[in-house]
């Protein structure tokens, strides 16, 4: 069995006090493994860290256009949003145009992931619906797609629905691995996930990142959704997110989506490369680190940004430093960035 590698430690009083272990793999459009570190073979649920393949057919399809959505719109269905009050906007836009309103979302509700967006909505006596799922962007996409496809929309999260059987479709085909029964899951919004090796994610994102290995039509939705979350990345997460501060310094260079439970993909279009992670404990922050250093490495960048996740600062609830979160040298690329150390 092969050992996951170190993706980074937690520091306390100059001391290691945790571990983060995981998997990475590099892969080209050709299938390629160009890196490999840890155990890239076990299937792995992608979660969301797929919401920009998943919204390929809503664009190919015609949805996109036929609605005549924004282009925030496009970079919202690859999103998981922070619940914030530009996210909400758009969400209510795009099922305005479609003659619906929150009540079509069936991603259930929850309040919204940043703090200010949520003391809000409080103090204004109000509740949280559907539209502040961080998923409802992705949803309101599948019923766009229904609704342009003349399904009836409702019913779009089971996995038998017309929609889902598209997206299955798509992301076997993107993937080249089966997305079936065998393999299946439910992801926190109710919709179907399928569980695949790190190598099949990594090629996903290489051929999402230069559209080749794909039809036509769907080639092009490729490059329509990788601008939309260059051109409007607050709408891929939001605020102070990993996501979107990569994204608002590096893309169209680089592109990331973030998944639940430390999950993680990378495109770089100019490389060719698509990139995929797995935190085997979730932890999010150790991801994130890993992921800097990937992109510091493959995409050959050195950016402040990189540097921050790579070395970030742990305070308690008085702002006091108490900490570091450092990656796992192993991981980082020979680059003229100064050694970090712990401070």
């Amino acid at each position: 069995m092969t050992h996951d590698i170190l993706f980074a430690q937690a520091f306390r009083g100059g001391h290691v006090e945790s571990c983060y272990y995981g998997a990475i793999a590099v892969v080209d459009s050709t299938q390629k493994v160009v890196f490999a570190a840890g155990d890239i073979t076990t299937p792995v649920f992608p979660r969301s860290t797929v919401k920009a393949l998943q919204a390929l057919p809503f664009v190919a399809e015609g949805a996109a256009d036929r609605f005549s959505f924004p282009e925030e719109a496009l970079a919202l269905a690859c999103a998981s949003h922070q619940g914030e009050p530009a996210h909400i906007a758009t969400v209510s836009d795009i099922l305005t145009r479609l003659g619906l309103d929150h009540n079509a979302l069936e991603c259930g509700s929850h309040w919204p992931l940043d703090t200010t967006a949520t003391h809000t909505l409080v103090a204004a006596g109000k509740k949280a619906s559907a539209l502040h799922n961080c998923c409802s962007g992705k949803h309101a996409g599948l019923i766009s797609l229904a609704c342009a496809l003349h399904h009836n929309f409702q019913g779009y999260t089971h996995p038998d629905h017309p929609v889902i059987q598209r997206v299955a479709r798509t992301l076997a085909h993107i993937t080249q691995t089966p997305h079936t029964e065998t393999n299946l899951g439910i992801d926190g919004c109710s919709l179907p996930t399928w569980a695949i090796p790190l190598t099949a994610l990594a090629l996903a994102f290489a051929r999402f990142a230069t559209g080749t290995y794909l039809p036509d039509d769907y080639a092009t939705a490729a490059t329509r959704l990788r601008t939309a979350m260059s051109r409007h990345p607050f709408m891929v997460a939001g605020s102070h997110q990993f996501d979107t501060l990569i994204l608002q310094e590096l893309a169209p260079r680089v592109l990331t989506k973030m998944g639940a439970e430390g999950v993680m993909t990378i495109a770089l279009p100019e490389q060719g490369l698509g990139i995929a992670l797995k935190c085997r404990s979730g932890h999010i922050q150790a991801t994130e680190a890993a992921a800097a250093a990937m992109i510091q490495r493959f995409g050959k960048i050195e950016n402040p940004v990189l540097t921050h996740f790579m070395a970030r600062k742990l305070k308690n609830w008085n702002g006091q430093e108490v900490g570091d979160l450092l990656v796992a040298r192993d991981l980082q690329a020979k680059t003229s960035l100064p050694p970090i150390t712990i401070r």
